[in-house]
């Protein structure tokens, strides 16, 4: 065993020098926290963000959700670095400066809803001239986007009768009687949506001019609301409305590790493939009406689905191999040419134990056959020591019989040597 150990030794530390560079190039491991922004907890970003926890969970990831005002501030977290990823609504202007972000895609579609109290017709948005209306709390995609349509129709959402209002305290206000009217942007299912839609004395606005809205803002896409798509009994809404939509995105920081992008993408799969009132089934997730640039784990994600590890392998090994695959390569390129070099370096190694004691044998044989006056003590004493000398070698079971062959042809010239006395 020694031998093999003094033969192989240099070959194993070669490899092991090999892995322990490739190991300066490989990729950090995923980390078991994510904190998410998402928006207020009554609102769809929180209900589908806590779906998203549960999947990440089941894979040990811990995801932190943080309640904000919405995507203007989520936004901000993203820019600073303070959190990981974030939902947030598509078509915000933003000229921030901090982290770079990347979208990983749309979700679903977010309804622009506005409410207003029976009696008002506030199917073009001009009509809202000297009403009272929130629009939506500061830091909100909401706000974001209905002070770029009240620009559009020439109102200045700075006058007094525009106010911001977090979209709990908007609803009560709007019941209460105390504004006219009340812009939303939510998922058709959001409760303030489904409460407002069944409340006595309010009404749902048609957007008149949405495909008009829509050409001009690629972000937009306009929708319908079919008659009794909500209670067919009750027939709300009482006509088809018009609806602006934006879509729901999901954005990381660029430096969020890949494989717990490769996890987000699988959970916004499971939670929003099925579709809801708006979309079909399929249709998202998917690579379109995005707020930021598609990061390449994404679009690799819709061209392929999947990581092919992560389809048969827990989220923990498929990782641990995808990190280790780099050290693969050193691994095969050492081992191929060892595996193919060592085994005659081996047998040439144990040969040569054996055939080195030839040398000195065919000097005596020589000197035996070449007729002259031989000193018969001195030739004995010779193969009498490289006889001893040979006994000391060591070699393999496999390589036995060459050392008896040896010993055989020792015994043949000191036999040859007795002849001749």
């Amino acid at each position: 065993m020694s031998h093999q150990i003094r033969i192989y030794a240099p070959a194993v530390l070669l490899v092991v020098l090999a892995f322990v560079v490739a190991f300066q190039f490989i990729k950090p491991a995923p980390p078991d926290r994510v904190v998410m922004a998402t928006g207020n907890p009554q609102g769809a970003y929180h209900r589908f963000a806590s779906s998203y926890a549960e999947h990440l969970a089941a894979e040990g990831i811990e995801l932190e959700l943080i309640n904000t005002a919405g995507s203007v501030e989520n936004i901000d977290l993203l820019r600073q670095g303070l959190v990981d990823v974030a939902m947030l609504q598509g078509g915000i202007p933003d000229t921030r400066e901090g982290a770079e972000l990347h979208s990983l895609g749309s979700l679903y579609y977010e309804p622009l809803w506005l409410f207003a109290r029976a009696g008002l017709d506030l199917d073009r948005l001009p009509a809202l001239a000297g009403k009272r209306v929130a629009i939506g709390p500061e830091g909100s995609g909401t706000q974001a986007l209905v002070q770029r349509l009240l620009q559009d129709n020439g109102l200045d959402a700075g006058a007094a009768g525009f106010v911001s209002l977090a979209d709990g305290e908007a609803v009560e206000a709007l019941l209460e009687g105390r504004v006219d009217a009340v812009f939303l942007v939510s998922s058709a299912q959001g409760e303030l949506v489904s409460r407002l839609l069944r409340a006595d004395g309010i009404t749902l606005a048609s957007f008149e001019r949405a495909a008009a809205y829509a050409r001009r803002y690629r972000f937009l896409t306009s929708l319908q609301l079919p008659e009794g798509a909500v209670d067919l009994q009750r027939n709300i809404p009482p006509r088809t409305v018009q609806l602006l939509a934006p879509a729901a995105n999901l954005v990381v920081d660029a430096e969020v590790h890949p494989a717990v992008i490769d996890l987000l993408l699988q959970a916004a799969e499971a939670v929003h493939a099925d579709g809801d009132w708006f979309e079909a089934p399929g249709e998202f997730p998917q690579a379109g009406l995005l707020a930021y640039p598609l990061a390449s784990e994404a679009k690799r994600f819709y061209k392929h689905g999947p990581p092919l590890l992560q389809r048969f392998l827990p989220f923990w090994a498929a990782s641990l191999i995808d990190r280790l695959k780099v050290m693969l390569l050193p691994l095969l390129l050492m081992l191929l040419p060892l595996l193919k070099v060592m085994p005659p370096i081996y047998t040439w190694r144990m040969r040569a134990r054996v055939y080195r004691w030839y040398d000195e044998l065919e000097h005596v044989d020589s000197q035996l056959a070449s007729g002259e006056a031989i000193d018969r003590d001195a030739l004995a004493a010779e193969l009498d020591r490289i006889e001893a000398d040979v006994r000391e070698v060591k070699v393999p079971l496999s390589f036995a019989h060459q050392l008896y062959h040896l010993r055989q042809h020792i015994a043949l010239v000191r036999l040859d040597l007795s002849s001749r006395g």
